[in-house]
């Protein structure tokens, strides 16, 4: 069966993950975003600046997720091996950061085996942040993330389809006109 996995990407605090969850209500395969269950699972206040560590569990969880959703002929999947990548360069501005190599060899992988469709979906920011456990951003460095995650998306030769801010309703229907 031909599988066809797409991406849902974009800025913390776009709405993105409540875009995934409407898509999830109405029926749609949706794969969570591992970084946050992630954060949420670790014993440390902030596990993300644990950089090399926190890179390879959100890989891994990535990967499990993306290897256990089956054979549904749909996936959206809330992040990717690339936002991962993104993240690492988000946080290289902050600390010396590499993408480590379970990271690397992650993104090689999904680039070769064409894991996921070439379009995604890039959730544009919706003007505020709204801070959470796992979301400690200001508006501004949301942007400045939103940029790197074009530039990662782009360098890898994916088509990104911009999803403007709107209603919840609006959004999802922008993205289902282009799902099989």
């Amino acid at each position: 069966m031909d599988v066809r996995r797409y991406i849902l990407t974009g800025a913390p605090g776009a709405g993105k993950t409540i875009v995934a969850l409407a898509l999830r209500a109405r029926g749609h395969h949706v794969v969570d975003e591992a970084a946050t269950d992630v954060i949420a699972a670790s014993p440390h206040e902030r596990p993300h600046e644990r950089h090399e560590e926190f890179l390879d569990l959100v890989v891994h969880l990535q990967r499990h997720r993306q290897e256990q959703a089956g054979g549904t002929p749909v996936q959206l999947f809330d992040r990717s091996p690339l936002c991962t990548l993104a993240l690492a360069r988000y946080l290289a501005r902050f600390a010396v950061v590499e993408p480590t190599p379970a990271l690397v060899a992650e993104v090689r992988r999904v680039q070769e085996q064409q894991v996921y469709q070439r379009l995604v979906f890039l959730i544009q920011p919706i003007g505020f942040v709204t801070p959470t456990a796992a979301r400690r951003i200001t508006y501004q460095q949301s942007l400045v993330f939103a940029g790197i995650h074009e530039e990662v998306y782009r360098e890898h030769g994916y088509d990104l389809l911009e999803i403007p801010p709107g209603t919840v309703q609006e959004r999802v229907a922008m993205i289902e006109e282009r799902l099989p």
